[in-house]
């Protein structure tokens, strides 16, 4: 099976420091769905893996999450795409739970619903802590330039915030959906 695993905020929609807590706030990043869209015409099953600390902080509920996540899944379906399993962690990095990005509990889910093995399963995130759990998921970790991914970029020439090796750099799920169809393709014709 071919999957692709997508971090949410930052990565298919703007970002905010205020969180996403209405789903007017959810605003698409310019070419993120239609990359959606290609990975699906492509054969990939897709994935999102967020954390929405949000719900523990009060600062918005499940019904509201199920809104903006409703909003998304109807934009994706106007142009074809989809997402085939969405998975969040509610909880605040206080809470230290398993789910929440660094660690790897939500990837390693994903892997179990969709019965696959992670090694090489491409990760897309912007973030540090995203491309932390792909890597330790076995993940192939790719950082968008979108969202927060310019300052981790920037940030990683910190020894105590390099990212981690082998980490493919995009300038958007645009562009590393292409790379992922990419890789695929050439690593089908050399086997």
């Amino acid at each position: 099976m071919k999957l692709v695993i997508l971090d949410r905020d930052g990565v298919i929609n703007k970002d905010s420091a205020n969180f996403i807590k209405k789903p007017n706030e959810w605003i698409p990043i310019p070419g993120s769905l239609e990359a959606i869209a290609l990975l699906n015409q492509a054969g990939f099953r897709v994935a999102m893996a967020t954390n929405q600390s949000g719900i523990s902080r009060g600062l918005f509920d499940m019904v509201t999450l199920n809104s903006i996540h409703d909003k998304m899944h109807r934009a994706l379906g106007q142009i074809g795409g989809r997402i085939d399993a969405l998975f969040y962690c509610p909880h605040a990095a206080d809470e230290h739970c398993e789910c929440r990005k660094p660690k790897t509990g939500m990837i390693e889910e994903i892997g179990l619903r969709f019965s696959t093995q992670l090694k090489n399963v491409p990760g897309v995130g912007d973030s540090l802590r995203d491309l932390q759990a792909f890597a330790d998921a076995g993940c192939q970790p790719i950082l968008v330039r979108t969202g927060k991914g310019e300052d981790t970029l920037a940030n990683s020439k910190q020894a105590d915030k390099g990212l981690p090796p082998n980490t493919w750099i995009c300038a958007d799920l645009a562009d590393a959906a292409h790379c992922i169809i990419s890789e695929y393709s050439s690593s089908k014709e050399t086997t």
